[in-house]
Parts: C-alpha cells; structure tokens; sequence
C-alpha cells in the first residue's frame, strides 16, 4: 500500500487520486495540514515534506508550480507526469481585449497581475482568493468582471464550462499545469511509470530559469518550455517574462537550446537585460 499525501482543497486530491490511479499499485490518500502564513503556498509544500521524512506518507504530490527550488534534504522530485494545458483561462469574457476600460479583473496571483496590466493598464487588477469554486462564486456574485485562473486546475475539477477564453498572451508560471511527486529514494522505482520524459525536461528548465532568477511562486516571472526536437539532451524552446508588478517595465525572451542548457542560457540573457533590477 502506497500512501499519498496531498493537501486536502478538492483540487489537490483530485490531482492526488489522478496520480494514485496510476500507480500501478493499492494506494491510499493521506490528508495532510499546513503550518505557516495563510497565502504562502510553500507551507503546503514543507507540510508535506515533514510528513515524508517522518515517515507517515510514502509519496507527496504538489502543483509542480508551486514547488520551491531548494527541496528538502533526501528528497527529490522522483515524478513528473503527462503536463495538462499550461495555460491561464479566462472567466466571464472572452480575451482581455474585449474587457472595457476599468474592468475589474480577479486573480491572486502577482505573475498574472503584473502581466494582465502590462498588457491592459486601464483595467483594474483585484486581489480575489479562495479555491477555485469560491473564486468562480465571487465572480457569480459580481465582485469582478473577470476570473483568470489555471486551465489545468479547471480541467482537473471537470470545470472547463468556466472557461471563456484562454490567455495565449500570458506566460505560465513554471510548472504551471504540471504535477510533481516527491519522494525519498526507496520511492523511485514505485512511481517510475509516472515519469512522462518530456514534461519532466520541459518543467526542470523552467525550474533552472526561476532558480536562477531568485524567483518564487510568488514573483513576476513567467517561465514555458515546450519540445521542438526529441531524443536524448533534445531540443526546447523556452519563453520567459520578468516584469514589475505595476507592469510598467517588464523583459521577455524566447529562445531554443538544448534541455539541459536553455533554461541558464535565458537567465544570463534575461539578467544582462536588467531581470534583477525589476525584481529588485
């Protein structure tokens, strides 16, 4: 018997039971609670990184976004399967274009607002929090005019009735759409079946990127990668954007390099571009 643990929203055990279904083996779901500031997503993660290494779960699975760039000692990220759309959606319009001049638009998530008003400053970014669920109620109720939120988490939810448009414009967080299992190292043979060989070279570029930044889920950085040759050290292209919050000044890059090599390559470019004075 395999135990998972997950945070315990209707997101993460979905995510959770998706991961568990494929195991290959008898699993169990292990609820775990966070300790630490309300809002930092990086509790959820040490949470359940003590649950590990005590002992009480086998296997943790994250949002692979949400995952910080320094892990626990003995544990690894031992999984990333199949990545989901990773793109953000829209709620209640169409596209960001079609949103009249001082639109409120709902989102949490500083990455999405600084980008949103790069893109549209006439608009009105407003901070709206919850899970999924009570994020699309608050829109129901009028509090915004707009919803951004992750595609893959509606998917995941069976919520993609949600969806108005998609944001091609915005650039993922990283990892975004992704999931990601950690694991001591006995665990690694357990959940190899998982391990999809792409998603794991797309989203551990994008992890180098905002390592290198000195980004965190809760910075301005955007980070996507996607294959464009396969085989061993293949090909990506990976697109970044660094900006301010206000989105008054921001940097983007795109660039195609070898999977082990591209995500430092776009960091060395984005910072000769001034990426450390606008997250400064």
């Amino acid at each position: 018997m395999i135990r998972v643990g997950t945070r315990g929203s209707a997101l993460a055990l979905a995510q959770a039971t998706w991961v568990g279904d494929r195991l290959g083996a008898e699993y169990s779901l292990v609820e775990v609670e966070a300790a630490g500031p309300v809002g930092d997503k990086s509790r959820w993660v040490s949470s359940l990184e003590r649950a590990l290494l005590a002992g009480s779960v086998d296997v943790a699975v994250h949002s692979a976004k949400d995952v910080p760039a320094e892990l626990a000692p003995g544990l690894s990220l031992v999984a990333i399967p199949e990545r989901e759309d990773p793109r953000d959606a829209l709620c209640g319009a169409v596209s960001l274009s079609d949103l009249a001049p001082g639109a409120r638009v709902g989102t949490s998530s500083l990455r999405r607002a600084a980008q949103i008003r790069a893109f549209r400053s006439d608009v009105s970014v407003v901070d709206l929090r919850g899970n999924v669920d009570t994020r699309l109620r608050k829109l129901t109720a009028g509090e915004c005019d707009a919803l951004v939120l992750a595609v893959a988490g509606l998917a995941r939810l069976g919520r993609m009735d949600a969806v108005d448009g998609v944001l091609d414009e915005l650039v993922p967080a990283a990892g975004q759409g992704a999931l990601a299992v950690e694991a001591r190292p006995d665990m690694v043979a357990a959940v190899s079946g998982l391990v999809d060989f792409d998603a794991t070279a797309c989203v551990m570029a994008e992890r180098e990127l905002t390592r290198l930044l000195g980004a965190s889920c809760n910075t301005p950085v955007g980070a996507y990668a996607r294959v464009v040759s396969e085989g061993s050290g293949g090909e990506l292209e990976l697109t970044a954007w660094v900006g301010r919050p206000d989105g008054s000044a921001w940097v983007k890059d795109v660039l195609r390099g070898p999977a082990p090599e591209v995500g430092r390559a776009v960091a060395d470019r984005l910072l000769a571009a001034g990426a450390a004075e606008l997250l400064s």
